[in-house]
């Protein structure tokens, strides 16, 4: 896992993005928080097992169908299958450890 800080990366509103390998946050401090960090590799593991690139265009794609749902951007970005697991056991360190293969997808 390879951290960076830049606010100049990160889409206003946000603290963090993960853009395998690379997790992408917004404030120095933000490297001591284990839930955030815990929340971006849960979206590391997500982006390898799909081979990354599909991981990206699945993101964009139920991003853009949970948009004509919702009609509200914020709760179409919490309501992505991928952000649903990863804020559902962001709170749990061990979470990877025992994840399985595609574990998103009980979350579609």
């Amino acid at each position: 896992m390879m951290v960076i800080v830049s606010k100049y990366l990160i889409p206003k509103g946000y603290t963090a993005i993960t853009l395998f390998p690379f997790i992408i946050l917004r404030k120095e401090e933000y490297r001591e928080n284990a839930i955030l960090l815990n929340h971006e590799k849960i979206h590391l593991r997500q982006q390898l097992e799909l081979f990354i690139l599909p991981f990206y265009l699945w993101y964009c794609i139920e991003f853009l169908i949970r948009l004509l749902i919702h009609k509200k951007w914020h709760k179409a970005y919490r309501n992505i299958s991928f952000e649903r697991e990863a804020y559902a056991n962001e709170n749990t360190p061990d979470y990877l450890k025992n994840r399985r293969l595609l574990s998103f997808t009980s979350f579609i």
